[in-house]
């Protein structure tokens, strides 16, 4: 694993954060290290496709940056017929995705698309994954994304988002950063990458609290919801269409 050090000397001026091939070539130690439960999460998310998937449907990945969830789908669902469309704005990603699933010995049916997840037609769906994804996405966007992954997708399907969350109370922010702070310190990131990445993310990630995620999932469609893993200011969603 190619160690991250995007950020690791001083910069004159931080450019915001794109996913270039930079970020790319050390996206694994960068997940590992920035992430917390990033694992855990993508281990059960890929269990709960496996387990909600509807032969003869799809599974949209939207935001699937180099395949780490992608891959996991295919282990649980080996054996399996399955589509999956996997949709990416990032070239240097999906190649690096593309070069993994030449390098699976099982046959798959995963359509790699490189585009912006709010542009991909919706349909037949039984399991639609956000993995830290919609945190990217512009404001003004997020609630129609929302309400058409509802619409297009087929009963007893679910919804899978996995988020970056402030909290509406500046005392549990700050405790909130505080940590995650504290979390990446403790994974070996410096002062000054921690504030470098962070300037390099302002107006790029924009985070929005459990509160609005939960009442735009309800606006949508959806009236069954369950946070099934929460860490500090990271949180996994669960909605299911009825």
């Amino acid at each position: 694993m190619v160690k991250d050090r995007v950020f690791a000397e001083k910069k004159n001026r931080v450019n915001p954060f794109e996913f270039n091939k930079q970020v790319a070539d050390v996206f694994d130690d960068m997940l590992h290290r920035s992430v917390p439960f990033y694992r855990e999460s993508c281990d059960r998310q890929s269990q709960l496709t496996a387990q909600y998937y509807q032969a003869g449907s799809r599974i949209y990945d939207l935001g699937c940056s180099h395949g780490n969830l992608g891959i996991l789908i295919l282990d649980q669902l080996k054996g399996r017929p399955f589509s999956m469309v996997a949709v990416d704005s990032s070239r240097p990603m999906i190649e690096k995705y593309k070069l993994r699933l030449e390098k699976q010995d099982t046959a798959h049916n995963i359509d790699l698309v490189c585009g912006y997840l709010e542009n991909i037609h919706i349909k037949n769906a039984s399991v639609v994954l956000i993995n830290l994804t919609l945190q990217f996405l512009d404001t003004a966007k997020r609630d129609d994304l929302i309400k058409k992954i509802y619409q297009g997708m087929n009963p007893n399907g679910i919804l899978l988002l996995t988020e970056k969350i402030v909290h509406a109370s500046t005392e549990l922010d700050d405790l909130q950063t505080q940590f995650y702070k504290r979390f990446k310190l403790e994974n070996g990131y410096s002062e000054l990458e921690i504030s470098q990445k962070r300037d390099a993310l302002e107006k790029v990630l924009i985070p929005d609290t459990l509160e609005i995620h939960e009442n735009r999932i309800l606006s949508a469609g959806f009236t069954t919801i369950d946070i099934w893993l929460k860490w500090f200011n990271f949180a996994s969603m669960i909605a299911i269409k009825k």
